[in-house]
């Protein structure tokens, strides 16, 4: 759908709209949706001005794709490696020439007790360990062109039914591939560009001298890996083990578990490319997500990995048209940006329209703020009060979020 067709609260046209219907149960609790749980709320606040979102019946709007901003970054190949009990060798190199980073997947993992597996770089700074049984999972990326997967076991020799099955690996795109494509993608003249008469989002470190307060609050925002070759960005949100995304980044438990999320994951100094370490943790249960406000909430393993990196908290009250507001986000799966200052408004990125269609209508809110592919799930922030008011998901310019208060209103007794 075209941006002009996602319009603000006033000048609704009905007719300038095509819509396809998928009409919802508008009856308070969960219902089941391509094997997800949604939540459906029965009624808002009667002083909200989407109050009517859900009531009775929902329509969902049609969406143009373009808008959703989800591109490969990576491709994946089929590949038929072993290292059983039964062979000689204890160790693997899967490489991909010039990759920006290889993830392995395993079909199959069986070890016998206190045995184990690793995944590493081949100078071992960055290594991963796996004690218990899985089948069908991805491992975690190792950054650059080569992953060395190693059996560590007590004996030799065994059967060949034990050890590791590896079906396949992803190698990500180079970080100059995958700013051509963000460059293409910008280049393109279609109203579904997400960067705004330029791209005025900066390094996240940037800021932390002019702005320390909203760099702090950037911390808890991460970069998502999922299914091996697709871009999201989301945010811890309440001081429990739960985070946010976008429905249309992922929706079941099992995209979950194949899921990277990475926090930290930022430049050491502004005007370089050389980053810190990110702390890379895997997704584990989906609790909550809707289709109609793009939502879905989920925990992570590890928790205490990144717990120290703080939170966030939803607001309970409306945005307000030319409030100022800020985007930290994992752009094209670049390290931590924030956009800030936007052209477009004069100056600082604000709220455009209080009142926008979303995946329904009356939804989201809208801005000028530029965002890219990748940036789906991010918080978007109040710069008086650095609450969650809005989750961004679409672009359009205006680029658009849905309002925190629909959500915390769903979900609110989750976090």
């Amino acid at each position: 759908m075209a941006a002009s067709e996602r319009n603000p609260r006033t000048g609704h046209s009905g007719a300038e709209r095509k819509r396809r219907k998928l009409v919802l149960a508008a009856t308070a609790g969960t219902i089941a949706l391509g094997g997800a749980a949604v939540v459906v709320p029965s009624a808002f606040a009667e002083d909200d001005p989407a109050a009517s979102l859900l009531d009775g019946t929902t329509e969902i709007l049609p969406v143009d794709d373009e808008l959703l901003g989800l591109v490969d970054v990576g491709e994946v190949t089929e590949l038929a490696e072993s290292l059983t009990y039964a062979d000689d060798a204890d160790v693997l190199r899967v490489s991909g020439p010039d990759a920006g980073y290889v993830k392995v997947h395993f079909e199959r993992l069986l070890l016998n007790t206190g045995d184990f597996v690793t995944v590493s770089s081949p100078d071992g700074a960055e290594s991963y360990r796996y004690e218990e049984s899985l089948v069908d999972q991805w491992a975690t990326s190792i950054t650059g062109d080569t992953a060395v997967v190693e059996l560590h076991r007590e004996s030799g020799g065994g059967s060949s039914a034990l050890g590791v099955l590896i079906d396949k690996a992803a190698y990500g795109f180079t970080a100059d591939e995958v700013d051509a494509i963000a460059e293409d993608r910008a280049d393109e003249a279609r109203p579904e560009e997400s960067i705004c008469e330029g791209d005025e989002k900066r390094s996240s470190v940037c800021y932390r001298t002019s702005y320390p307060t909203i760099v702090d609050h950037a911390e808890p925002v991460a970069r998502l890996l999922i299914d091996g070759t697709v871009l999201c960005t989301a945010f811890r949100v309440g001081e429990e083990n739960r985070l946010l995304t976008n429905h249309h980044c992922f929706t079941e438990t099992q995209e979950a578990q194949n899921t990277e999320v990475w926090f930290g994951y930022d430049c050491v100094a502004c005007g370089t490319d050389i980053t810190n370490a990110p702390v890379k943790v895997r997704g584990a249960e989906v609790l909550a997500t809707s289709k109609a406000l793009d939502y879905t909430l989920f925990t992570v393993e590890d928790f205490e990995r990144i717990e120290h990196f703080g939170f966030l908290e939803l607001s309970d009250r409306p945005a307000r048209s030319g409030e100022a507001i800020y985007i930290p986000q994992h752009p094209a799966g670049r390290p931590t940006e924030i956009a800030i200052e936007s052209s477009v408004d004069g100056g600082n990125c604000v709220v455009k329209h209080e009142v926008y269609d979303g995946y329904v209508a009356d939804s989201d809110i809208s801005y000028y703020c530029d965002t890219e592919f990748g940036s789906s799930g991010s918080p978007v922030l109040s710069r008086d009060t650095h609450e969650v008011i809005a989750l961004h998901h679409f672009g359009g310019c205006p680029n658009s979020g849905v309002n925190a208060r629909l959500i915390n209103e769903e979900i609110g007794h989750l976090i």
